[in-house]
C-alpha cells in the first residue's frame, strides 16, 4: 500500500506543476503589439532576448502593420506598442488609448524595383517626381495595401502628388501583405515598391532588385513605443510593458538598437541618432 501511493505521488506531482504553469506564466510575459517591421528585419529577435535576460520579463510579439496593431492594442489584446505611423498614433492618443508616446528609433524609406528601370527613376532624390514617372509609365508597382505604417507613407506620397492609387490600372498591385510578402511579389515581378531600410537590408530573395531612390527627407520613418492608458485599458500589464518601454528608451535599449547590424550596416537609428 505505501508504494502505491508513492507511485501515486510520483505521478500526479507533475501534473501539478503543469497545472500551476499557465499562471507563472501568465505573470512572466508581456504582450508586445508590433509593427512588421521590426520584427521581419530581425530587430525584435536580437533586442528583446537582452531585456528578457536583464528583467526576467519575457515578451510574445503580435506582428502585424502598424493600423493592425494599434487596433490589436485598442481591443485590449496587447500590453504595448511599437509603430511607425504618425497620423494613425496621433488618433489613438486621441482616443484615449496611449499614455505615453515615445520616438525610440528611426531608419528611412526608399524605393526599390528592377535594374532594367523601366520608370527611369533610378538616382531621383525627389520621391513625388519617382512616384509620378512610375504612375506615366504604368511599370508594375507592387502596393502592400494592409494599412501598415508603410502603406500610410505610399497613399501619403500619391496623395501628395495628387494621384490616387484606387483609379490606377493593372499596373498596381494591392496585396493586402507584410514587407516581406511585397518585397518577395516585387522581386517575382520586377516591380517597383516602397520598403523600409531595415526589412531590405535583412531580405534574402532580392533577385533584379536595387534601390532607385533613397535619401528624400520626406522618406524618414520613425518608430514610437506606445503605452497603453490603464484607464481605458484596466487589465494590461502596466508595471512589466513600462519597463520594457522605459528600457527601450534608456541607454541599454538605445545600444541594444544601435547594435544591430547587417553586413556592418545599421538597420536602425537609436533616437539620438542624428537625422539625416
Amino acid at each position: 500500500m505505501k508504494s502505491l501511493r508513492l507511485l501515486v505521488l510520483a505521478f500526479c506531482a507533475p501534473l501539478a506543476l503543469l497545472a500551476a504553469s499557465p499562471v507563472q506564466a501568465q505573470q512572466s510575459f508581456i504582450v508586445l503589439a508590433s509593427t512588421t517591421s521590426v520584427d521581419n528585419s530581425g530587430l525584435l529577435g536580437h533586442i528583446l532576448p537582452i531585456f528578457t535576460k536583464e528583467t526576467g520579463i519575457a515578451v510574445r510579439v503580435i506582428a502585424q502593420g502598424t493600423g493592425q496593431a494599434l487596433a490589436t492594442a485598442a481591443r485590449g489584446d496587447a500590453d504595448l506598442v511599437l509603430v511607425h505611423d504618425p497620423d494613425a498614433e496621433a488618433k489613438f492618443m486621441a482616443d484615449g488609448d496611449g499614455l505615453t508616446r515615445r520616438e525610440i528609433a528611426w531608419n528611412d524609406f526608399i524605393l526599390v524595383g528592377p535594374k532594367s528601370d523601366p520608370a527611369k527613376v533610378s538616382g531621383m532624390k525627389d520621391i513625388l517626381a519617382a512616384m509620378r514617372a512610375v504612375w506615366n509609365a504604368q511599370a508594375l508597382f507592387v502596393s502592400r495595401g494592409d494599412k501598415s505604417g508603410t502603406d500610410a507613407l505610399e497613399k501619403r506620397l500619391w496623395k501628395a502628388d495628387d494621384l490616387d492609387p484606387t483609379k490606377a490600372g493593372p499596373w498596381y498591385k494591392d496585396i493586402g501583405g507584410g514587407m516581406g510578402a511585397a518585397l518577395n511579389a516585387a522581386a517575382a515581378m520586377d516591380a517597383y515598391t516602397l520598403s523600409d531600410r531595415g526589412t531590405w537590408l535583412s531580405f534574402n530573395n532580392r533577385q533584379n532588385l536595387v534601390i532607385v531612390v533613397e535619401g528624400d527627407r520626406r522618406l524618414l520613418n520613425y518608430y514610437d513605443v506606445i503605452q497603453l492608458d490603464p484607464k481605458k485599458h484596466p487589465n494590461i500589464k502596466r508595471a512589466q510593458a513600462k519597463q520594457l518601454a522605459d528600457w527601450l528608451s534608456s541607454k541599454e535599449g538605445q545600444a541594444a538598437i544601435a547594435g544591430y547590424t547587417v553586413g556592418g550596416e545599421k538597420l536602425f537609428h537609436p533616437e539620438a541618432d542624428p537625422k539625416p
